[in-house]
């Protein structure tokens, strides 16, 4: 589990094939005395395992289907990712659950500037539009974002400056990709009331009772 705040900005230095699957290699500032192999990072969102640590310099092992479902597969040599170590129990939970499975990718469609802030316009992923509300949490590249607006057809996000110079939104621009992952409660919330509303059963609450069992 992560926050989707983003401890660095890590450069991707190598994305290199092995078998059907890929081998992406990343320069980070992370305390490297305190990651170890078999540990969780979110690059950009997406949850990956160390596999090799050396120097600076951390591999993942990555499916061939998450490059291709995320965001991570158009992320050129030399561009930087946003990573985040994974949740550990007692720490605070300033931004929101993440589980660092990324839902789907969208695009960007426009970057403005308020007096204070900028304001991302997306591109509203069709099939998910359910598990969007105003107010409600968004992860972002693995950024914790809060949905200021919601139309049909698309959502904006509010940065504070801190967020966009400390993350790789810095660099983003119209037309890019980037990965979604909607909020976890949310899910099972939609899940449950996707059930009560079309039940796979014609047992009910009345029948248990008229049954004996209550």
């Amino acid at each position: 589990m992560f926050t989707g705040l983003i401890e660095d900005c890590g450069i991707l230095v190598a994305r290199n094939k092995s078998g059907l699957n890929w081998k992406l290699q990343v320069k980070t500032n992370l305390p490297m005395d305190e990651l170890k192999y078999g540990d969780s990072i979110a690059v950009n969102g997406t949850c990956l395992t160390v596999e090799e640590i050396s120097g600076d310099l951390l591999t993942f092992h990555t499916l061939y289907e998450t490059l291709d479902k995320t965001s991570l597969g158009s992320v050129s040599v030399g561009m930087k990712v946003n990573l985040e170590r994974a949740l550990r129990f007692g720490d605070r939970l300033d931004g929101h659950i993440v589980a660092g499975h990324v839902d789907t990718t969208t695009s960007i469609l426009s970057i403005e500037k308020s007096e204070t802030d900028l304001i991302v316009k997306l591109e509203l992923p069709p099939g998910l539009e359910g598990q969007f509300i105003e107010k409600g949490s968004i992860a972002i590249d693995g950024v914790s974002l809060t949905v200021a607006k919601l139309t049909e057809n698309w959502f904006t996000v509010h940065l504070i400056p801190v967020t966009w110079d400390e993350t790789i939104f810095v660099e983003k621009k119209v037309g890019d990709l980037v990965n979604i992952e909607t909020d976890l409660l949310g899910k099972y919330i939609q899940r449950q009331m996707n059930l009560v509303q079309n039940p796979r059963s014609n047992v009910s609450m009345e029948t248990l009772y008229n049954n004996g069992f209550f």
